[in-house]
């Protein structure tokens, strides 16, 4: 119970000081707020009569006024000052001649005129009179009502006229004033209070002020001191007690530099609101903590009894693992047998379909046998031709044409040495290769193995530029499948009166070629469409039904497909896709 109670009291004042550290916080950022919003509030009424002086200082009646050589001047400027002043919203707008006589003012109309005033003692006109121009917050004289005096000096030449003022008060900005939380004043340069938001505190100090400071006061009756022995505000760095009697008596101080009387603007926000909601959360999270703790304390006895079941499961569970564990090793045995076992097959099945499309190229040449043969027939007959004739050549001394025959023989050498390195690349058992090959080489390469066979009748429709044309592809496999496609369409043509195979070439977007072959045969029996590509179907009677299986797969491996053209009018018609290189 002790821990607790020292506990509990730890916390309280935790959350004391924190809950007056974000009160304090809080209540800083709103007087810093209000204290720039009302800065601009003055400092745009300030800007709009600053400019009066400085527009009259241009008016020729003010001049002809103060100079008093047309008797009526004056009455002029007495109705253009006071239509100026209703409708700039000024206090009060009069000239000051060079005696320190006021001349015309805006009030003419009124027993409380400044017309004929004597205005020599007041800084505002010595200082104008000396430096052109002047500013002073007092208290009328006449109208006994506080404003700001803004002086400008009129000249005449080298020769000092007089000096027009505007006064402004600021009922309206202290009306705006008080309609916001706390309190607003701004002070001149002894500290006393000029404009506020509560009237009961003008021109009351903030500070003591000295004799020095009480005698100039009194001499330029700027105002009446009220209370000069006691300030209504005790101001101690950022915070602030009110000695008036509000409520509530503490307040946090925001001070910013003012634009009048070398003063400051000091805005008063109220502590309490801000406390009592800094309270209000730490009230809140105290709860928000006891609950937690509760929760804490239930869960930890839930945990214990769960750890105890845990323990109790767990020594049951180590007796099962010990008879799974067993069973699962087993089990991983016969698991690793059957992988193997699964490998061995799918290493058979793969060696198995090779063999199959080795068996198939096999199964080609024995129809490209023929057409080679015949390729090579002709070569061989030529050789012997040259030869004879070289012999007699020689024999007559007709050293230069018998080169010319030698040179021919070797030319037909090397073709018959490229119609059997064809032949044998053809045949060889291939192992997987990736690359790439020419449109041209590969169409070049089955037309000669497939030879005799196919000339008159296949019609390579390869321009210049797509014989250039490269695939991604292995060129041997690529020719094993044209190879088949070519010997089928030449097979269905065979009973034609005009055999024709077409082989046609055509790009398919920017990174396939598409390559088919058409021929002008019976077609395909529609029921086949759908066994077309699969193992042991075939139309023919001594088929195998291998040739378009192994073909398709090829491609397929190779990264392309290989479809049959639906509905055509005549004959039939495959298309190969392949990846563009």
């Amino acid at each position: 119970m002790l821990g607790l109670g020292c506990l509990a009291a730890a916390a309280t004042a935790v959350g004391g000081r924190w809950s007056d550290s974000r009160a304090d916080a809080v209540a800083d950022r709103a007087a810093a707020s209000l204290a720039r919003t009302h800065l601009g509030l003055l400092t745009s009424e300030l800007q709009k009569f600053r400019l009066l002086p400085l527009v009259l200082t241009e008016y020729p009646d003010v001049s002809a006024a103060l100079r008093n050589d047309d008797p009526d001047a004056a009455a002029r400027l007495n109705r253009a000052l006071e239509l100026l002043a209703a409708r700039t919203d000024a206090a009060a707008i009069y000239a000051i001649a060079a005696n320190g006589r006021s001349v015309a003012a805006s009030n003419w109309r009124f027993p409380t005129t400044f017309v004929g005033q004597d205005y020599g003692f007041r800084p505002y006109f010595r200082n104008a009179m000396r430096h052109g121009g002047a500013e002073l917050f007092a208290l009328g004289t006449v109208s006994g009502r506080p404003g700001l005096y803004l002086a400008r000096r009129i000249d005449d030449g080298s020769r000092a006229l007089g000096v027009i003022v505007v006064k402004v008060e600021f009922d309206r900005l202290e009306s705006i004033w008080a309609r916001a939380p706390g309190a607003t004043i701004v002070t001149d340069q002894r500290g006393v209070i000029l404009i506020t938001s509560v009237p009961q505190w003008r021109f009351k100090p903030t500070r003591r002020l000295d004799e020095h400071a009480l005698a100039d006061v009194r001499r330029t009756r700027q105002y009446r001191l009220t209370g000069a022995s006691s300030a209504p505000v005790t101001i101690d760095g950022r915070n602030a007690t009110l000695a008036t009697g509000m409520d509530p008596p503490s307040f946090r101080v925001a001070a910013i530099g003012a634009p009048i009387a070398e003063g400051r603007l000091i805005h008063f926000t109220p502590l309490a609101p801000a406390l009592a909601a800094a309270r209000s959360v730490a009230l809140i999270w105290a709860m928000a903590a006891l609950i937690v703790a509760g929760i804490i304390g239930g869960l930890a006895i839930r945990m214990a009894e769960r750890r105890r079941f845990a323990r109790e499961a767990r020594e049951r569970l180590e007796g099962e693992v010990v008879r799974r564990t067993a069973e699962l090793r087993d089990a991983n045995a016969r698991l690793i047998v059957e992988s193997q076992e699964r490998e061995e097959a799918d290493r058979r099945y793969r060696s198995a379909r090779e063999e199959l499309a080795q068996a198939n190229r096999l199964g080609s040449l024995g129809q490209i046998t023929a057409g080679v043969a015949h390729e090579i027939n002709q070569p061989l007959a030529t050789i012997r031709m040259f030869a004879e004739s070289g012999t007699t050549l020689i024999d007559r001394n007709a050293l230069d044409a018998a080169r010319q025959n030698l040179q021919s023989i070797v030319g037909l050498t090397e073709r018959i040495g490229t119609i059997t390195g064809e032949l044998r690349a053809f045949a060889r058992r291939r192992v997987r290769v990736s690359g790439r090959t020419s449109l041209g080489s590969v169409i070049d390469g089955t037309l000669l193995l497939i030879g005799e066979r196919a000339r008159g009748i296949v019609d390579a429709r390869l321009t210049d530029e797509q014989r250039g044309w490269h695939v991604a592809a292995d060129r041997i496999r690529v020719e094993q499948v044209l190879v088949n496609l070519v010997q089928n369409a030449l097979d269905a043509v065979a009973a034609q009166a005009d055999p024709t195979v077409v082989i046609a070439v055509e790009a398919a977007g920017s990174d396939r070629i598409r390559l088919s072959v058409a021929d002008n045969g019976p077609g395909i029996d529609p029921a086949l469409d759908d066994s077309l590509f699969t193992p042991f179907a075939t139309a023919k009677a001594d088929g195998l039904g291998l040739g378009l299986a192994i073909a398709r797969d090829i491609v397929r491996e190779l990264g392309g497909d290989l479809i049959l053209v639906p509905d055509r009018a005549r004959g039939a018609e495959f298309t190969l896709s392949l990846g563009r290189a």
